[in-house]
């Protein structure tokens, strides 16, 4: 298996790993308010998500930044309770005026999130020559596993809306429990 593929599977699994759920819930926060139409707008956000998740990563690798861990593990649910709260004010997305919410969020969270896996991606770089090929593989990869998540996620929300489930009322019903989820998690790694 070459370099490249192996941290392609590494960043793939990363997201559609279901212990790290969290980055699950961060994606279905953002594209809770989309249909299927959305397409290109979903397209925006996970690559906003990926390059927010990839800077941080990256700069963590080269140790320009470094935070303490339990804080970034308590960030994480921060970001996802804070997305999935705006979704349930505002479940419509903007009119296509100004940059939408979710694009920050999606940028800006992304490098919270980023700085999660970095400790464990140093280690695992750590051993390689060049780390910029390796970087790139996992971030490919984490962009293609964050593109088979909402893919998922519209098939089941088209099928909801063909079956006569109200989008709006969905919307509520994937943000709610995702807030649930976060809210749950941000007391469990509280770090004071």
């Amino acid at each position: 298996m070459s370099s490249f593929e192996l941290y392609f599977k590494l960043g793939l699994q990363h997201i559609l790993d279901i212990n790290g759920f969290d980055h699950i819930l961060f994606v279905l926060a953002l594209c809770a308010v989309y249909v299927a139409r959305d397409w290109k707008k979903i397209l925006i956000l996970v690559t906003a998500f990926t390059i927010g998740h990839s800077l941080t990563l990256a700069l963590a690798t080269f140790n320009v930044v470094n935070v303490r861990s339990d804080v970034i593990e308590f960030l994480i649910p921060v970001t996802i309770a804070i997305t999935a709260l705006v979704t349930l004010f505002k479940p419509k997305p903007s009119n296509g005026k100004g940059v939408s919410l979710n694009y920050f969020f999606a940028g800006f969270f992304g490098l919270i999130h980023g700085l999660g896996f970095s400790n464990y991606l140093k280690e695992l770089l750590g051993k390689e020559a060049s780390i910029w090929q390796p970087l790139l593989a996992f971030n490919i990869g984490l962009e293609v596993g964050q593109i088979v998540i909402v893919a998922s996620f519209l098939v089941v929300t088209s099928l909801l809306h063909l079956a006569g489930v109200n989008r709006k009322d969905w919307t509520l019903i994937v943000s709610a429990f995702v807030l649930g989820i976060a809210c749950m998690l941000m007391l469990e790694t509280k770090f004071w």
